[in-house]
């Protein structure tokens, strides 16, 4: 499992589709498989979970992004899972850190993006 945690300024909804549509079309096998939004006041979360193919694993990964907002601030939370074919302790990583890496880089450019 790899985390990454990052307070930034932006519109909610269109920082929203904006990952939607970057983790989708950054891989060939990405796929939102559901996504769960909640309002309570003025504060809004919407939980997004991935899944893509990895070949270096031979399995399927997931990337679930959290992304709470306030105002014009955004906390954005991207956690992978999964990629390790072995029983007891994962041994091979590489997958879910090519997927957060992903993440990384569209959550970042977000900002260069406006």
């Amino acid at each position: 499992m790899a985390k990454y945690s990052v307070r930034i300024r932006g519109d909610f909804n269109r920082f929203v589709n904006y990952i939607q549509n970057e983790i989708v079309n950054g891989s060939v096998s990405a796929s939102l498989e559901d996504f769960h939004e909640m309002r309570m006041g003025g504060t809004r979360c919407r939980v997004m979970v991935f899944e893509r193919y990895s070949v270096m694993g031979s399995n399927r990964l997931s990337l679930n992004i959290t992304v709470v907002g306030e105002a014009d601030w955004l906390e954005v939370v991207a956690i992978t899972s999964g990629g390790s074919q072995a029983m007891f302790f994962k041994i091979n990583t590489i997958g879910e850190e090519t997927f957060l890496e992903k993440a990384i880089e569209a959550i970042n450019s977000f900002n260069v993006q406006k």
